[in-house]
């Protein structure tokens, strides 16, 4: 069990665990899972974790088959600007390896910003803190377990 899945467990929020089985040789981990799990693209969004100018990191959580617009991101966060953080960074402030973070259960609660396309589906589908599983969730849910800021990015 992830911490993803107990953070969920323990605030008796629903949701539903999807598992496949994940290729080492996967380039792009979020369309891996909308793939595999046949899933529309536009549903699956990945969690990603960006460093400011100032070396504070925050969560952005996006839809799997888009980029992140860095600047229309780091005006929403009130930042100069934004960029990718380091894999370390990342495992040691969230506790989870690339391909799998969540945006649940994290080591250290990072500022999360979720893009607002999320709201138009009554499910979406994050990762569950491991490469291979994936959680169905409301996106209202999400926002409410992460104090996620919608926007668009």
């Amino acid at each position: 069990m992830t911490p993803a899945i107990k953070l969920l467990k323990n605030n008796q929020v629903s949701f539903e665990l999807l598992s496949y089985q994940h290729s080492a040789d996967a380039s792009s981990f979020g369309l891996e899972a909308a793939h595999k799990l046949n899933l529309d693209s536009t549903q699956v969004f990945k969690t990603l974790v960006l460093e400011n100018q100032d070396g504070q990191l925050l969560v952005a959580i996006t839809p799997v088959a888009q980029q992140v617009n860095l600047k229309q991101l780091a005006a929403l966060c009130g930042a100069k600007k934004v960029a990718m953080a380091d894999a370390k960074k990342v495992q040691a402030s969230t506790g989870y390896v690339l391909g799998g973070v969540s945006p649940f259960g994290q080591k250290k609660r990072l500022a999360t910003f979720l893009h607002c396309s999320a709201t138009q589906f009554a499910c979406i589908y994050v990762s569950a803190g491991k490469r291979g599983l994936d959680i169905a969730i409301d996106p209202h849910d999400l926002v409410k377990l992460t104090a996620a800021k919608l926007g668009e990015f």
